[in-house]
């Protein structure tokens, strides 16, 4: 694993996500998936736990940017900043913990969010 794949990832990710392309989970994420929103959160496991999650931020407009913070071996962590507009207006930064499986998809994600003015918690 190398900084661009993991880029390439996230952009991938980005995608799907801006899409709404639930199909896309597939492609992106193992089977048996663990997704979990906030460190301390029960993950979502699998394609259609993921998909779950997505159907809850479907269609909002958004900006994102994301930097690699680390790449050693199959995990990674990436920076990322995210602007959702109308009717929300809101912003947080973020942290992904990733790990990836053998053919580039993601087995484990781990999200550390944090909103300006909120608790410092994803939920």
């Amino acid at each position: 694993m190398d900084h661009a794949t993991v880029m390439r990832w996230v952009a991938g990710y980005e995608r799907a996500w801006r899409g709404g392309d639930l199909d896309a989970v597939a492609g992106l994420f193992t089977e048996d998936a663990r997704y979990r929103r906030s460190p301390y959160h029960e993950p979502d496991v699998g394609h259609a736990g993921i998909r779950a999650i997505w159907l809850v931020d479907e269609g909002q407009p958004f900006t994102m940017t994301a930097e690699p913070v680390a790449v050693e071996g199959r995990r990674a962590v990436v920076r990322l900043e995210v602007r959702y507009g109308e009717p929300d207006n809101q912003e947080y930064r973020d942290l992904w913990v990733l790990t990836f499986a053998d053919d580039g998809r993601v087995a484990e994600f781990e999200e550390w969010a944090y909103w300006p003015g909120k608790p410092y918690t994803a939920e």
